[in-house]
């Protein structure tokens, strides 16, 4: 089966936060989408290893913050690569409370929100889909929102392995070596076309190139920790 028919379907990119009585988390998501517009609702598939998972499963709400295009690399690594398990997520990070859920709603770097009641859930084995209605939103900026193909094709994102649409890469038989360098503890992808604008290197500078100071723009790993892709 080839699976990159899979990679083809559009998605976004949103934080999706929840609460557990006075404690917050949240975690990126991109399956999020739209299933009736009068109630408003939508659905997100949240996978069940993950905290924001439990917290929705007990209060029943959750609010997703559109990620703004020109969003920085950390904040994806800070709610998509760190567990709030090992860390308070919201600790050094700008949001608000929802009016109508108490959940927290992410402004940095953001373009807007969706505060969610939950109406159903549906058990799809390693993932939950939860179906909100949405009961509160609004608009900060008329900036463009991030795409997932944005976030892989220019940023070299990559997806966790508990996201829904996670699919293992495998170099092609033959190809040529491409100059690309993986960080061990992410998965992102270093890709001289591309650069790191978010940390000033501009396209065109070789791994090799970067300065020793230089770290993984998701998950903050020094270059050591990169190898050739490959």
């Amino acid at each position: 089966m080839n699976t990159k028919a899979v990679q083809k379907i559009c998605y976004g990119m949103y934080v999706i936060s929840s609460r557990k009585g006075d404690k917050f988390n949240g975690q990126i998501a991109n399956t999020l989408f739209q299933i009736t517009s009068d109630p408003p609702t939508v659905a997100v598939s949240i996978n069940k290893q993950n905290l924001t998972h439990e917290y929705i499963m007990e209060s029943k709400v959750f609010t997703a913050s559109i990620v703004a295009k020109e969003a920085p690399m950390s904040l994806i690594g800070h709610f998509g690569f760190k567990s709030g398990r090992e860390m308070e997520k919201f600790k050094d990070v700008k949001y608000k409370t929802g009016a109508v859920t108490g959940a927290p709603i992410v402004l940095d770097s953001t373009i807007g929100f969706l505060e969610c009641e939950v109406l159903s859930s549906t058990d799809v084995g390693t993932h939950t889909i939860f179906i909100g209605k949405v009961v509160d939103c609004d608009v900060f900026s008329d900036a463009e929102p991030m795409t997932y193909a944005y976030y892989h094709q220019v940023k070299g994102g990559k997806s966790p392995k508990t996201a829904p649409t996670y699919v293992k890469e495998e170099k092609a038989e033959g190809a040529a070596p491409s100059g690309k360098y993986a960080c061990r503890v992410c998965g992102y992808i270093y890709d001289p076309a591309n650069g790191d604008p978010d940390s000033g290197i501009a396209a065109g500078t070789k791994f090799e190139e970067l300065p020793d100071t230089w770290v993984c723009p998701v998950c903050g790993a020094p270059k050591s920790e990169f190898e050739k892709v490959d």
